[in-house]
């Protein structure tokens, strides 16, 4: 399921200060936490110095998840995005993803261009506000949930506690 984080965000993106200006984040504290987290678990992490809108990312997704082999296109996003700092709202970078991981380029662009997937993304989001979701990631065991990356721990708790009800 999809979620609309930051769908404010323009095109050209925004700097990570600017997206937090007044809310009294310390930003390289918490790029430290996220990358102490991702390397425990072996993932790579970036120096992502800005945020781009995800939305035409998340409407790729859908129609890559409808082809063969297209879930790999989720890694690949995470990794142009959050290790590599590229705009995940950029129509030939998005094009050039989609082609890395083996999709057809021209029928990723005509996916985008046409939007093609815009109503499967809008359905996402009407159900993730139905289902009170404020952030991402955000796992739901239950009737529990928790919002942001986790440590394994937290999540291993998260769904014993599932177990239970």
């Amino acid at each position: 399921m999809h979620f609309p984080l930051h769908p404010d965000t323009p095109a050209q993106g925004k700097s990570l200060q600017e997206l937090f200006a007044g809310r009294g984040y310390d930003i390289a504290k918490m790029q430290a936490q996220m990358r102490a987290r991702m390397a425990a678990e072996g993932l790579p992490y970036g120096e992502r110095k800005m945020t781009y809108n995800s939305r035409l990312a998340q409407e790729l997704g859908k129609w890559a998840d409808t082809q063969p082999g297209g879930g790999a296109i989720h890694d690949a996003l995470f990794r142009a995005y959050f290790v590599d700092g590229k705009n995940i709202g950029d129509l030939p970078v998005l094009v050039e993803i989609a082609e890395s991981v083996g999709l057809s380029a021209v029928k990723a662009r005509e996916v985008l261009e046409k939007r093609t997937f815009e109503s499967a993304v809008d359905a996402d989001w009407d159900k993730a506000r139905a289902y009170g979701v404020t952030g991402v990631p955000t796992f739901v065991a239950g009737q529990q949930g928790v919002v942001g990356a986790q440590p394994y721990e937290v999540l291993e708790r998260l769904v014993t506690e599932a177990r239970k009800t």
